[in-house]
């Protein structure tokens, strides 16, 4: 804890105690102890005092016992030799502090009634007479319900002048950006100037109906912005004055508000600063001054000091842990739910990035903090604004790259963002996605580019969709877009050792030993009927989501889409079907799917959807299966390219013979195992057998067929039951002895 910083409080908490004291005598003396005192047209007398102490303060007389309980409050300014004071000592000569400035600033009002000019009007440059004073109940009536409703999610208290009109300018903008109110008081300690009048001068407008509230040109005038916020925890939250601890925790957990001190601080500034600390409003400054950093009374930090201007607000927001609210996402095509389910056709494609045309991957990363500019978007490489129009449809590359920085950030909420890029793309009017990780499918609309849609608007989609559907769990949010293939083939290979951590972590798990499952239904948009339900050994069909991210996106979103179900009695152990599981699957398919079975592509297989990474189907000459991946665009043994298959059973159906699944399921040890296990696929695309290959070459350990992966053959051997099955009876492969896969 910082003894300078607090010792600075404490000193400044005399001082002004001592000048408010003075002040209470005089008026005294001058009106007598009958004279009455307030703030204009409220009901909540003076709301410090009273929200706190439970005290009505309505004549002088009735501010005489506070002022001494302000006496007593305050500690004994320090020696210079001594290491004491720690923060309980300063936050007491806070609470002093305020008390005394707030019976202060009723006097005034007495003392020179046209000192604050009150009102809603609107002030622009060359107005001199801006001060306000504390809001009447018919402002606070309008404005402090914004608090509690989060139209409003707090303010920011700025004292003092900026460095420059600019940076005064910049910085209120950016929390006007994000609806935050600010409200100012005191010029800079040599009396020059203030925020507000430095905005005047920049042609900034201010005034309540900007959320840009001067409200004094004294430090004192800080008493009505806490007790603007004191007034809506009473008014709104149900607090009852003098509900000192409450009141204080009301405020730290809903009025997310901070303090700025934008140029030299004084004493007095300090003793305010602490003051705000106990409502736990921390103070962040662009000033060389000591740091108090442990948390304690803050949700997060204390005193952050050193901040340069240009990163104040968003430092700010981030000490104060306030979660930012985007409510315009600023593209230029419509945007919602209606148009998930929309497709872009040929004749209609501009450009496509992804669907094996070309490379197309996602990836969701943590950040440290500052690694992170919320809301900066960046597109390296072509944009569609660049591409030549004689070439138009074009395919390019994408990697599209979302970093996310907060406190309480965790690694396992990664692939639930991750997965989140399917739809909200999809909500974009002219833009259709398909798929995930590395196998996205972006196709845009020739209609869409012509109202101005480019690949950037696509991270400013991320940007505005995560913050508000998940603006709990993080703080800061990026974009970056790649156009350029070598750096789009670096992402890939970089998110498939991450996809491959991720999904080992449900290496240990077992079906067996696990009640609940999870259910997936984020692909109704295009298959209506489509319910996936994740199990430990059975991970999503799309490849994304796994048993643990389920469990994680459901902790987050309990009303989304990841809902757990307990799998009750167990209606088939071989096949995997469970009664829980039925019940589930038929309600949420709207009655079309009566039950389905996890282990089997010959009975009642689980139903696919489009963003399968992967399908696989009877091959019976083979007495085996053959499986095929999104990236393959050849010829099969089953006589259909990928996106036939995808085609055919992709619509949210149960297709005996055929069922969809993630690359990861293949070596999963329940992937078909009630129709034979990995011992039953006897083809599947190179390009799989290499990426699979580690993992392969362990099952087959395990299944005491080291050499499996060499039995199965893929295209180079054939793409017709017939050009395989005289390789797979050379190589013995041990579907040819297995009993009849139908039948």
């Amino acid at each position: 804890m910082s003894k300078i910083i607090i010792s600075a409080a404490i000193r400044g908490a005399h001082k002004i105690v001592d000048k408010c004291a003075a002040k209470l005598d005089e008026a005294i003396q001058k009106y007598g102890e009958n004279q009455e005192i307030g703030f204009p047209n409220t009901a909540y007398y003076l709301p410090i005092i009273y929200s706190l102490m439970g005290t009505k303060i309505e004549k002088l007389k009735d501010a005489v016992p506070v002022m001494k309980r302000c006496q007593t409050l305050l500690p004994p300014v320090p020696a210079e030799h001594n290491y004491l004071p720690y923060l309980g000592p300063g936050l007491d000569a806070g609470l002093a502090t305020l008390f005394a400035e707030e019976i202060f600033e009723a006097i005034r009002y007495v003392e020179d009634p046209d000192f604050y000019v009150g009102g809603e009007e609107v002030y622009s440059k060359g107005d001199t007479k801006i001060w306000l004073g504390a809001a009447e109940d018919t402002i606070f009536r309008k404005r402090g319900v914004e608090f509690v409703d989060g139209s409003a999610p707090g303010f920011a208290a700025i004292v003092g002048a900026a460095p420059s009109v600019q940076e005064a300018v910049d910085l209120v903008t950016e929390y006007q950006k994000k609806n935050l109110y600010i409200f100012c008081a005191a010029k800079s300690i040599d009396g020059k100037t203030s925020v507000p009048e430095q905005l005047l001068e920049g042609g900034v407008q201010v005034g309540w109906p900007t959320r840009i509230v001067p409200f004094s040109p004294d430090i004192s005038g800080a008493v009505f912005a806490l007790g603007f916020a004191n007034r809506a925890a009473m008014a709104f939250g149900g607090v009852k004055p003098g509900a000192a601890l409450k009141m204080l925790l009301y405020n730290k957990d809903r009025i997310f508000a901070f303090v700025n001190a934008v140029s030299e601080i004084s004493d007095e500034w300090y003793a305010n600063a602490a003051g705000c600390i106990n409502w736990g409003f921390p103070t962040i400054t662009n000033q060389d001054i000591p740091q108090v950093l442990p948390t304690g009374i803050c949700t997060y930090e204390h005193v952050v000091s050193n901040v340069p201007m240009a990163e104040l607000g968003q430092k700010s927001i981030e000490v104060r842990g306030l979660k930012v609210q985007v409510t315009e996402i600023d593209i230029p095509v419509n945007f919602g739910a209606a148009f998930e389910g929309e497709r872009v056709r040929k004749d209609d494609l501009y450009a496509e990035c992804g669907g094996g045309k070309t490379q197309a991957v996602e990836l969701v990363t943590s950040k440290r903090m500052e690694e992170v500019e919320d809301g900066k978007v960046e597109v390296i490489g072509l944009d569609l604004p660049d591409l030549p129009q004689d070439k138009i449809p074009m395919r390019l590359p994408l990697a599209v790259v979302v970093e996310v920085a907060g406190r309480n950030f965790q690694a396992d909420f990664e692939p639930i963002l991750e997965r989140q890029i399917h739809h909200l793309v999809n909500y974009a009017q002219g833009v259709m996605h398909i798929g995930q990780r590395d196998i996205a499918w972006y196709r845009i609309g020739k209609a869409a580019v012509e109202k101005g849609f480019s690949l950037k608007h696509i991270g400013t989609i991320l940007h505005a969709k995560f913050h508000q559907d998940f603006g709990a769990i993080f703080d800061k949010c990026q974009v970056k877009l790649y156009t350029d293939k070598e750096k789009v083939d670096e992402i890939t290979a970089r998110a498939r050792k991450i996809y491959a951590e991720r999904d080992a972590r449900v290496e240990g798990m077992t079906d067996e030993t696990t009640e609940i499952y999870y259910s997936c239904t984020l692909c109704q948009s295009f298959a209506p009927n489509h319910v996936c339900v994740v199990s430990p050994e059975r991970t999503g069909l799309c490849g994304a989501y796994n048993w643990m991210d389920c469990k994680a996106s459901y902790e987050i979103n309990p009303t989304g889409p990841n809902q757990p179900i307990e799998k009750g009695e167990t209606i088939d152990e071989k096949y995997g079907m469970w009664q829980g599981v039925n019940d589930f699957v038929f309600k949420a398919s709207r009655q079309k799917v009566e039950k389905y079975n996890f282990y089997s592509l010959v009975y009642d297989p689980m139903t696919t959807c489009g963003c399968c990474e992967a399908i696989s189907a009877i091959l019976p000459m083979c007495n085996g299966i053959m499986t095929v991946n999104r990236d393959y665009t050849g010829e099969t043994p089953c006589g259909m390219k990928f996106t036939t298959l995808a085609g055919v059973i992709g619509g949210g159906q149960v297709t005996p013979g055929f069922v969809g699944h993630s690359k990861y399921n293949v070596c999963q040890r329940k992937f078909v195992v009630g129709d034979g296990g990995l011992k039953r696929v006897v083809w599947m695309p190179k390009i799989l057998k290499e990426e699979l290959r580690e993992r392969l070459l362990q099952r087959g350990e395990e299944l005491g067929i080291p050499d499996l992966i060499d039995r199965i053959a893929d295209e180079t051997v054939g793409v017709t039951e017939d050009e395989i099955l005289a390789f797979l009876t050379e190589k013995k492969h041990p579907a040819l002895e297995m009993e009849p896969i139908i039948g």
